[in-house]
């Protein structure tokens, strides 16, 4: 029986995850998270962020809003003998005190809040003064958030919100969402990882299998005769944006490194 409550734990997120795994290595890096520094990690997913903060000494806490991810990331850190505290949480009421972190991370996760507003507020409060804040969010156009122009026709339309996921992969909007919170940006870095698959098909099927709101409609699309047309349009949009690497294809994921700082408070 499957115990998701989001379609986040619907379908295979966990290898989509072990994907991603050098984006968080690169958040925990930007962060420059050091032994006894508190962490959290908000959106935590599989726990890849918060994990590696263990591991370079953080007291951490990984929160995420979809119970069947948390369970993978507790598996995970007992696995490898972690100390990580794991909380269940929205991204717009963390269940954190004020001023309770040193370090807050956010690995392609607090961008998906509904009120985006509320959700920066969020990671001021949890910040402490002098506070790094550290988010990976991807781009404007690249590659995940036009598949999901691309599959619009087929799915139902996302929950509704004050805007799109990819604000937080301009930096401009980032300003603008962080700094009347006073988070002051710091750095803001596009970077790139590109995943490697042997075909077109291949590459389709991952992304599908990783997302749990389109496996999640596999049953209602089949019945409607409409889900091999879903198959057939991600596989043309994949070998629309894909690059040849070696005598493979390779999916280039664009998103931005985004660092910042709580000011510190006024004497």
């Amino acid at each position: 029986m499957n115990s998701s409550v989001t379609t986040w734990g619907i379908g295979d997120y966990p290898l989509m995850g072990r994907s991603l795994q050098p984006v968080s290595v690169a958040a925990v890096d930007a962060a420059a998270v050091a032994p006894g520094d508190r962490v959290v990690d908000i959106a935590t997913g599989t726990g890849n962020a918060a994990l590696l903060a263990a591991e370079r000494g953080g007291r951490v806490v990984g929160i995420d809003f979809e119970k069947g991810l948390l369970r993978v990331a507790e598996e995970r850190a007992h696995a490898v003998g972690a100390d990580v505290e794991w909380r269940w949480g929205g991204l717009e009421a963390l269940p954190l005190a004020d001023q309770s972190a040193d370090v807050v991370l956010s690995v392609f996760g607090v961008m998906y809040a509904t009120d985006h507003a509320i959700a920066a507020r969020e990671l001021a409060r949890v910040a402490a003064p002098g506070a790094r804040v550290v988010l990976a969010s991807w781009v404007p156009g690249s590659l995940l958030p036009a598949m999901g122009q691309v599959l619009s026709v087929y799915l139902p339309p996302p929950p509704a919100g004050n805007g799109p996921p990819g604000r937080w992969g301009d930096p401009a909007a980032l300003v603008g969402m962080l700094e009347p919170h006073g988070l002051q940006l710091t750095a803001a870095s596009p970077s790139r990882i590109t995943l490697p698959f042997a075909s077109s098909e291949e590459a389709a099927d991952f992304l599908i299998r990783t997302a749990g709101h389109v496996v999640s409609e596999q049953g209602r699309l089949t019945a409607e005769g409409r889900w091999d047309a879903l198959r057939r349009d991600l596989r043309r949009f994949v070998e629309q944006r894909a690059e040849s690497r070696g005598g493979l294809l390779g999916l280039p994921l664009d998103y931005l490194l985004a660092s910042a700082i709580r000011a510190p408070e006024s004497r």
